[in-house]
């Protein structure tokens, strides 16, 4: 390594290890929603995403969010997309009012959730969650939203009628499908005046804040319990950023917050993060960074990696500055690719890799085959070497840290986001190097000629510090093994 002096610093410090459910990482995840619905007809398809971000061979997800749907009038068409008109789990009579509970209806879906469950292994966490109750429950008769966007759509009087149709379906595929279910979230993005009537693009319900989201929440648990489901953790609210979900927490009922196990919150809009992780660490009560993503690009002349560089980023972003106990994004594959469609809508096609694009991966249907990106291996930097179980360590607008007190392995995630190499020193202070040898495993460039998780030589360190190259536009990982951190003075 070069005797030059290093361009930048990286500080790790016990001091920093994140104390978000007494420090324990809970893992990555994505929702299953829309893309499960999309390809799960395909049992090759299926498995090969399992395989691919399930498995701990390939990116290893652990965390499934699965999207229990609401399932809107049969008579209404106007959602645009192949993948976003997600089936209910009930057939509605509407001339006797009369339900039948179909478990056939969302086939799709759960045979990607099933397979996914099995790659995930010992680590799989399921977590159930809706967008929208079933259209017979709403005020519209439209799963898409009220016509009034700022109003609630669920009708006041089918509030515990929603919470049990949430609790049949999660207790089917916990009882009868043997996939345990972790924790369900009654509502997505319900602050918002997103979602409107007959609208082209998914389902979705405002549910005002204080009140209305309030009995949601207990109503939820409620039914939970007396579905034998008292183990399953009520979550709320999924807001689509950190300040709505910081003002929807403060506006909960004292009964709500006493059934609520933890919160969760998106990450599209940022603003308030810092205070948010402050709130949840106030309470005493677990959080999530359970739904992103982003067209967003980063670095200079990046080419294949400035989608990949923003999302890197993104994630240090969000763990560094919220806390959560886990980050999910929102869904692993955006696009799809097929001559005829889908259910008589067009699919989007090809994602341009040299622009910003939304998901780690495109479906190829015409050919069965699922089309990796570099954003794919950039998140791979992250989700296979900082695993459920260990302690996240803060480190900084460039970097993040993860400690294993059982494996006695430390490692560091770094990202250069400038066009020429950098030297950055690393100093580990009360960690130390461990055996002295640091292994480097790096994504840059493009899916052609790049690096995918590629295996650098091993670095030599001093007993507190080492010294790297990170190459220009990459993601690099550095694992120090027999690492035993001394006591905070």
């Amino acid at each position: 390594m070069s005797a030059r002096k290093a361009d930048i610093s990286v500080s790790i410090s016990p001091k920093n290890a994140s104390k978000t459910n007494d420090g324990v990482f809970q893992g990555w995840g994505t929702s299953l929603c829309w893309w499960a619905n999309r390809i799960g007809y395909s049992d090759s398809l299926s498995q090969q995403a399992a395989e691919l971000f399930f498995s701990q061979n390939h990116l290893g997800m652990n965390i499934m969010r699965y999207n229990i749907g609401g399932g809107d009038d049969p008579e209404h068409h106007h959602i645009t997309r192949t993948d976003s008109a997600i089936p209910g789990w009930t057939v509605y009579d509407k001339d006797t009012g009369g339900r039948t509970f179909d478990v056939h209806a969302d086939a799709n879906q759960l045979n990607v959730l099933s397979r996914a469950y099995k790659a995930a292994g010992q680590d799989a966490y399921v977590e159930v969650f809706s967008n929208s109750p079933p259209y017979y429950m709403t005020v519209s008769g439209c799963s898409s939203g009220n016509a009034d966007p700022a109003k609630d759509n669920l009708r006041a009087e089918c509030y515990g009628d929603f919470a049990g149709y949430l609790a049949d379906v999660a207790k089917y595929i916990n009882d009868d499908l043997k996939i345990k279910v972790s924790s369900v979230s009654p509502m997505n993005e319900p602050g918002t005046d997103y979602w409107w009537a007959n609208n082209w693009k998914q389902e979705g319900c405002h549910f005002d804040m204080g009140k209305s989201q309030s009995e949601i929440l207990v109503q939820t648990a409620d039914k939970f319990e007396k579905a034998g489901l008292s183990d399953v953790e009520i979550v709320g609210s999924d807001e689509t950023g950190c300040e709505y979900q910081y003002k929807a927490y403060r506006l909960y009922s004292s009964a709500a917050k006493s059934e609520l196990d933890r919160i969760n919150t998106h990450s599209y809009d940022e603003n308030g993060s810092k205070k948010l992780g402050r709130l949840a660490a106030k309470e005493n009560i677990n959080i999530w960074m359970s739904e992103t993503d982003g067209s967003g690009i980063l670095g200079e002349n990046a080419g294949e990696m400035a989608a990949p560089l923003w999302f890197a980023k993104k994630i240090i972003r969000d763990i560094n500055s919220l806390s959560p106990s886990a980050w999910i994004m929102w869904q692993v594959i955006d696009s799809h690719i097929s001559a005829d469609g889908y259910n008589g809508n067009s699919d989007r096609g090809m994602v341009d890799v040299l622009s910003g694009y939304w998901g780690l991966a495109v479906a190829d249907h015409d050919n069965d085959n699922i089309i990796l990106t570099q954003k794919y291996y950039a998140a791979g930097q992250f989700t296979r070497y900082i695993r459920p179980g260990m302690t996240v360590i803060h480190a900084g607008d460039n970097a993040l840290a993860a400690y294993s007190e059982k494996e006695k392995r430390l490692v560091i995630v770094a990202v250069n986001d400038r066009a020429a190499n950098i030297l950055c020193r690393f100093n580990l202070y009360r960690y130390g190097t461990g055996n002295g040898v640091v292994q480097a495993v790096r994504t840059s460039g493009g899916i052609e000629s790049g690096e995918h998780w590629a295996r650098l030589d091993d670095i030599k360190a001093t007993p507190k510090t080492f010294t790297a190259k990170l190459k220009g536009n990459s993601v690099t990982t550095f694992i120090l093994s027999g690492v035993e951190p001394t006591e905070i003075q």
